[in-house]
């Protein structure tokens, strides 16, 4: 877009130089009689304002039309041949594969009830090239003028119309741009024409030319940006069609309530504050709210507040000017700026220092905010989602978060739960991980064993989603076969076993070697029912058991366990 309108910045003084010129030389335009009026100055100021290549053309010939002594303006375009089976020139083109296709007419008869000539249609709506007077403009690129048609009556087809409407004067100058020829620009007038009129139309052709160059750019980049916007659309429907609802994924009781409370505050501009342990994806819930908020087309800004320097939270936040502050070596657009119009994601709010809370707080009230070494208010529009792991309602108690600043956040609260309450999730995350896991290491790995999903459902993950991400990518690099092999940290409290204290005074609990074998034998057992004694194979006891097929074989006959064993 700033692109573009400094185009139009320079094509715009570029005509207003040329309008100096045209205005400081004593130069009669149509036989002594036509000087440059003020309606042609806007003309060509008018000219490079426009974007639209249609918009270029009316302008242009309205603007020529609206001449006092010029009768007709037309602009045809070299474009590919279309009627030529019904082309009134058909006999007399040449080359079928392209031609001049009247693009914008303008003009109006010398009667008073006369029509006017606007039309595209008609008898001249096509010129082949190289044939007659336009013809021939648009296959040289030279200019052509009959400076007095009734000395020169052989310039104009029809000649009765030209009595008619009183023509004394045609020119047909070339538009060229680059040195390729894009048409031709023709005037009919009702005085004779001098020179100097063909030196200020040759100036205004190669204008237009520009100018049209310019629009048809434009109209392809904007063609070529709908084409993207809606392939981005379909490919954004075919990745929400994937993964269901949005990247969260699971089907626990405890999940489906999180969805039925994005789909209640999402359609609304309420703030929200995620509330949740570290890993628990409280980022994907924020995501999934502005995806289905009204703001989904503009952006989503994100702030980690935990990993912003004390010292430099005001310029992160609202921005800085150049030089107002040490190191401040250009103007910066903060966060607030960069997400007007969609939404800021506060990560880790709790973590903002007081000092700071109140500017922030009067931020959300007012909707206005000032840069670092800045006097300028401006105005800013934003959806606020904060998100925390740590207690709110303790830090105000504490007199750590100031809680006119919790109760602005706290409109909708939105606690995610912890892996360890929706375990029912974690068979889907752990083949999502791992799924996404074999592609990026190039790792062609085999799916979870139902030993890797009970393995996984008994540890109590404290680091949430994020560590079971963590397990399964490095899973994947340690298996040396095809089969996971997954090693959960030791250090962490799992579902049946008690960790014993690291004091020299607790107490251990201690099993008989006994106790040992029996429990292994229990064990062994119901992996054997559990797949109906079946040792080898996807599924089998052994796999289960996450051993090899022979080892368990050998303990099977060392124990001497059969199906009859109870």
């Amino acid at each position: 877009m700033r692109q573009r309108k400094r185009n139009c910045v320079v094509r715009e003084n570029a005509l207003r130089t040329f309008v100096v010129l045209l205005c400081s030389t004593d130069m009669p335009a149509l036989g002594e009689r036509m000087s440059v009026s003020d309606a042609l100055k806007n003309l060509l100021l008018d000219i490079a304002r426009q974007q639209s290549l249609d918009a270029v053309m009316r302008k242009v010939v309205e603007g020529l039309a609206g001449e006092e002594h010029i009768a007709l303006a037309r602009i045809w375009l070299i474009r590919p041949g279309d009627i030529c089976s019904t082309c009134p020139m058909a006999r007399e083109c040449p080359d079928q594969t392209r031609c001049l296709h009247l693009a914008a007419s303008a003009g109006r008869s010398i009667k008073r009830d006369g029509p006017t000539w606007g039309r595209t249609d008609g008898a001249f709506a096509r010129f082949p090239m190289g044939v007659r007077k336009v013809g021939r403009v648009g296959a040289t690129g030279e200019c052509i003028a009959a400076l007095d048609v009734i000395e020169n009556p052989e310039w104009i087809v029809r000649m009765d119309w030209a009595r008619e409407e009183a023509i004394r004067g045609f020119v047909g100058q070339p538009l060229v741009f680059k040195g390729e020829i894009l048409g031709v620009l023709a005037i009919f007038t009702r005085s004779p024409l001098g020179q100097h009129c063909l030196d200020w139309l040759r100036m205004i052709a190669d204008l237009v030319a520009a100018s049209i160059a310019n629009a048809r750019a434009f109209d392809e980049i904007q063609t070529l940006r709908t084409q993207l916007e809606l392939e981005n659309a379909y490919l954004k429907e075919e990745v929400s069609d994937a993964r269901a609802f949005g990247e969260i994924v699971g089907q626990s009781p405890a999940l489906r309530n999180i969805i039925q409370q994005i789909e209640l505050v999402a359609p609304t501009d309420a703030s929200v504050l995620i509330l949740g342990e570290s890993g628990t994806g409280k980022e994907l819930v924020a995501q999934e709210i502005h995806r289905r908020s009204q703001r989904r087309e503009r952006t989503m800004v994100r702030v980690n507040c935990a990993s912003v320097p004390r010292e430099l939270y005001e310029s992160e936040f609202f921005g800085h000017t150049k030089g107002a502050f040490t190191g401040a070596l250009r103007d910066r657009v903060g966060r607030f700026g960069l997400a007007d119009g969609g939404t800021l994601l506060l990560d880790e709010v709790g973590e903002i220092p007081l000092e700071l809370q109140g500017k922030l707080l009067r931020v959300l009230q007012e909707g206005s905010y000032e840069r670092v070494g800045e006097e300028k208010t401006r105005e800013v529009d934003i959806r606020l989602i904060a998100a925390t792991n740590r207690d709110l309602k303790s830090e105000v108690e504490a007199g750590r978060f100031r809680q006119d600043l919790f109760y602005r956040l706290n409109v909708f609260p939105i606690e995610v739960p912890p892996l360890r309450k929706r375990k029912e999730d974690i068979p889907l995350l752990a083949d999502l991980f791992l799924k996404q896991a074999s592609r990026r290491f190039n790792r062609e790995m085999k799916g979870l064993s139902q030993g890797n999903i009970l393995a996984l459902q008994a540890y109590d993950w404290p680091g949430n989603v994020r560590e079971l991400l963590n397990v399964i990518e490095r899973a994947v690099i340690t298996s040396r076969a095809s089969a996971l092999r997954i090693d959960l940290p030791q250090t962490a409290p799992t579902k049946g076993r008690r960790v014993a204290p690291t004091t020299s005074s607790a107490h251990s609990f201690v099993v008989t070697d006994d106790e040992m074998k029996r429990r292994e034998r229990e064990n062994i057992l119901i992996a054997l029912n559990q797949t109906n004694w079946q040792v080898h194979g996807p599924g089998g006891a052994a796999e289960l058991l996450g051993v090899r097929p022979t080892t368990l074989a050998s303990r099977i006959k060392r124990m001497g366990l059969t199906r009859t064993t109870t």
